[in-house]
């Protein structure tokens, strides 16, 4: 067996798909989770994100990290069994999810190396993005560092983190010790991060072995290590409700990079090319649909533009027609319509903090 397939045999994928989503409201709904839309083909952002997984991983070690409210849905899109859907009973960002998810795998497979996915994410370009997973994977067994993907930037986009490009990582060409993470700046500094080649932004996708990642949770995050006491009391046996809500009622909220990459000095970086986004406002999916200058694009219904210029009109359930406009997004639903300027579309959750301060209840 060569190096490649017995990386491939020892690799868990781990697919996070906790968030709520709210920025891609009115389509994105407590009970319809934005990685259950189609943005752009025929299946779903989760079903696309399982297709990833599996160039990367065997089919049997895809694993899904949802909530409770939804689990059962995305269990049936992902096409995955209870066994391998880890139910969080509350949302707690993206480090308890991370460690939940490394326990549990590490107590199977105490060598297992680890893709952390998301579930939103929209990376047209599959195979290189297993080429680039195929990589990373070496470094993070034999060197035991944890690695995340930096995309080269297309924009100074203000919604994304950012990694600063350390020094070449010894031993494994094309691969970089992490400077500094950015958290989401400001257009100017975003503007400078993108004139220069050493700024990339955070994909949130990382590859490391259970064994490193966890190591790294007791050392700079032990109060997330001390929560999980409950999951490693389980060991390969059944996690009881009680156990899990136990560990979660103590768990910090916190996305794993702060809890742990920020810290860590054994982080370093893959720069990636394949376009990436995070699909995290009706912008960002725009430019991916190729919304641009003089271009509009319909999805999921029907539309007439006239003298109107760069705008997305998305689900529609009747026709809709744009005159002498630009820059729309235009999102409808049988319950609301939503028109927002696309640059604009990152701050959609105002509307959804309005509509909780109101009691609408059957909008959110």
């Amino acid at each position: 067996m060569g190096e490649a397939s017995a990386l491939r045999r020892r690799s868990h994928a781990v697919i996070l798909a906790g968030g709520a989503g709210e920025r891609f409201w009115p389509h994105s709904r407590r009970h319809h989770p934005k990685p259950l839309l189609r943005v752009g083909g025929r299946e779903t952002l989760l079903a696309a994100a399982v297709e990833r997984a599996i160039r990367c991983v065997p089919r049997d070690q895809v694993w899904l990290v949802c909530g409770p409210e939804h689990a059962a849905a995305m269990r049936r899109e992902a096409g995955l069994p209870a066994s391998r859907t880890l139910v969080e009973p509350r949302r707690r960002n993206t480090a308890p999810a991370v460690a939940l998810a490394a326990t549990r795998i590490a107590a199977q497979d105490p060598a297992a190396l680890l893709v952390i996915l998301s579930a939103d994410h929209l990376i047209p370009d599959a195979p290189a993005f297993a080429r680039a997973i195929a990589r990373a994977l070496p470094a993070a067994a034999q060197a035991q560092v944890l690695l995340t993907l930096g995309v080269k930037p297309t924009r100074p986009e203000t919604g994304y983190g950012y990694i600063e490009r350390g020094a070449a990582a010894p031993g494994f060409p094309g691969l970089h010790r992490v400077r500094r993470f950015v958290e989401k700046p400001d257009v100017k500094r975003a503007r400078a991060f993108v004139r220069r080649a050493s700024f990339l932004w955070n994909s949130g996708i990382f590859v490391w072995s259970a064994r490193a990642i966890l190591k790294e949770i007791e050392e700079h995050a032990p109060q997330l290590h001390e929560a999980l006491a409950p999951v490693r009391a389980a060991g390969r046996g059944p996690l009881s409700r009680r156990a899990l809500q136990a560990a979660y009622a103590a768990a910090p909220s916190v996305p794993v990079d702060m809890a742990v990459l920020e810290r860590s000095r054994r982080v370093w970086m893959l720069p990636v090319d394949f376009r990436w986004s995070d699909v995290g406002s009706w912008a960002s999916l725009a430019e991916q649909l190729g919304v641009a200058g003089q271009a509009n694009r319909a999805i999921g219904g029907e539309a007439v533009f006239e003298q109107a210029h760069g705008n997305l009109v998305f689900g529609a359930r009747r026709a809709v027609a744009l005159l002498g406009v630009e820059g729309l997004a235009v999102i409808d639903t049988p319950d609301a319509l939503l028109v927002a300027r696309l640059e604009e579309s990152q701050h959609v959750r105002r509307i959804v903090d309005t509509l909780k301060a109101q009691g609408r209840e059957d909008l959110l």
